[in-house]
């Protein structure tokens, strides 16, 4: 009996093994890639010429000086696969937009190849913008 419960339990362990390093894979693999915030305006899927963004840059600014409320575009090719809704609220959290103790960001986030769009707003402005 010891000689048969040895490969069992060989094989037993080697299966935990595997199943303990792929298990990891498919949230990861689920999870579109987040751009880095660069500015105002982050236009990851190259669909905003310089001049509009230049302005549009400017305008986001100002608005910020008048009322702290934060605004923030971004465009990405592709959401891989992921839902909108989640992905904006990973890039919003991860990007942490809007004043701190205030949660007054506001995240419009475009995703063009899925013809797909997305606003996201911060706890502080949900009364004001729904």
């Amino acid at each position: 009996m010891g000689r048969n419960a040895s490969p069992t339990l060989l094989c037993a362990l080697l299966g935990l093994l595997c199943l303990s390093l792929f298990l990891p894979l498919p949230l990861t693999a689920l999870a579109a890639e987040l751009p880095i915030l660069t500015g105002r305006v982050v236009d990851n899927a190259g669909i905003i010429d310089a001049a509009t963004e230049a302005a549009l840059t400017r305008k986001l600014a100002d608005f910020e000086a008048k009322g702290s409320d934060q605004i923030v575009v971004a465009t990405v090719p592709s959401l891989d696969g992921e839902e909108i809704e989640p992905y904006a609220n990973r890039l919003f959290r991860a990007w942490k937009l809007g004043q701190a103790g205030e949660d007054n960001g506001v995240l419009l986030l475009v995703a063009n190849n899925d013809r797909k769009m997305r606003i996201e707003v911060g706890y502080g402005l949900e009364g004001t913008l729904t």
